[in-house]
Order: C-alpha cells, then sequence, then structure tokens
C-alpha cells in the first residue's frame, strides 16, 4: 500500500524492521557494558521503541542475547566460506583461516558474554538444549571445511571437533589479554601439526615412473 508515493510496510515487515532495531540495540549494549549491566528497558530505548514491543519479539534478555550469538556465529561461517571458496592448496587454507581468527580475536566480547550468559544460566537452572546446541552447526560447517586439508576419510576427528577447535581458540578469552602466542600462532600451529600427520605425511608417495630400455634390435 502506498500513501503519497511512500510505500507502507507491511504487518511482517515492520515486525521484521523492530526485531533488527531491537537486536542491533542489544548487540552495542551488551558488547560494550556487558550481559548483566544491560536492561531490557534500556534495549527497548536504544531502539527507539517501548518495553512492550521488546516483549512482543522476545521473551526475556536472554533471548535477544541469544538469538544474537546464532546470527553471529552464522555470519563467520559465512565469512569463512567466501574466503575459503577458492582455495584448494592446505597451507592457503591454514593461513586464511589464521587471518581471519586474528581479525576475530581483536573483539574478544562475544566470547566473554557468551559465557556470562552461560555461566548465568547454569545457576538459574534454565540452561537448555538451546544453550547446549547453540554452537554445534557453527562448529560442524566449519569443520566440513577444514577436511578439504585431509586425505577422504583420513581427517583426525570429525567436523564439530575441528571446527571447535578453531572457534574456541579464536574467541577464547584469555588469548586477547594476555602476552603469550598470537590465536593466529595457535591456530596454524594446531592446523598444520594435524596436516603434517594426517594429510602430508598420511598420503602416499608419488611413485617415479620406471624408465623403459632402450631396443639394442
Amino acid at each position: 500500500m502506498e500513501k503519497h508515493g511512500v510505500r507502507r510496510l507491511t504487518r511482517e515487515e515492520s515486525r521484521a524492521l523492530t526485531r533488527m532495531r531491537l537486536l542491533a540495540s542489544a548487540r552495542e549494549l551488551m558488547a560494550r557494558e556487558g550481559y548483566e549491566n544491560v536492561s531490557i528497558d534500556r534495549i527497548a530505548d536504544g531502539a527507539g521503541y517501548s518495553k512492550g514491543a521488546f516483549y512482543s519479539n522476545f521473551s526475556s534478555k536472554e533471548e535477544i542475547f541469544l538469538e544474537l550469538l546464532e546470527l553471529h556465529a552464522k555470519q563467520d561461517v559465512s565469512e569463512i566460506h567466501k574466503l575459503l571458496d577458492d582455495v584448494v592448496e592446505p597451507d592457503d587454507i591454514i593461513a586464511r583461516v589464521g587471518d581471519w581468527a586474528s581479525e576475530r580475536a581483536t573483539d574478544p566480547s562475544w566470547g566473554v558474554l557468551a559465557l556470562e550468559v552461560f555461566r548465568r544460566a547454569r545457576n538459574d537452572e534454565t540452561f537448555s538444549d538451546r544453550h547446549a546446541n547453540l554452537f554445534r552447526e557453527q562448529w560442524v560447517s566449519l569443520g566440513k571445511m577444514m577436511m578439504k586439508l585431509f586425505p577422504e576419510g583420513g581427517a583426525p576427528s570429525d567436523a564439530a571437533t575441528l571446527g571447535g577447535i578453531v572457534f574456541e581458540l579464536t574467541y577464547g578469552a584469555a588469548a586477547s589479554f594476555t602476552n603469550g602466542p598470537s590465536v593466529k600462532d595457535m591456530i596454524t600451529t594446531v592446523l598444520k601439526a594435524m596436516l603434517d600427520a594426517y594429510g602430508r605425511k598420511s598420503q602416499p608417495l608419488p611413485v617415479a615412473p620406471v624408465a623403459r630400455k632402450r631396443s639394442t634390435a
């Protein structure tokens, strides 16, 4: 429907816009101030809505944050997929994943916030299957990409474990605050060690062709 040349949003479009703005407000506030210090009132106010609009879209502060984590996880997978889409050489795959992780690790807030929310859910006895499986799809998706490092059936673990190693090292809070090895150093070391043990060294060496003797006839 249009009014004075401007199309009015449908109910579904308006609801989607409201959710998007609430998520953006929650993301900005929580990244800056932490989960516990942000109230639903402030999230709604930051998005330009009332508290009622918040509860029309989310049941709690925990729910909106879990959705933020899910969206962030999907974004990570999408970014890495684009980075690796045209790469076939194992060393190039490792280098690109290491560079991506190094960039991501400059903002440790997501890992810290996730731990904060999980700890709160444990204490409040609200920890659910949604919490437990929050990152599984993310880990599996990246792990499947990492399978390109190894011959078919020769990976050292399943996809979830491979992906989980990379993401846990990327978002581990301690590495962002201490003067130790960088996230990139740790990830490339682990992946190269796996590649040497289960990729390069596990593949048979090419057999040199046998020289044919010249006929003396």
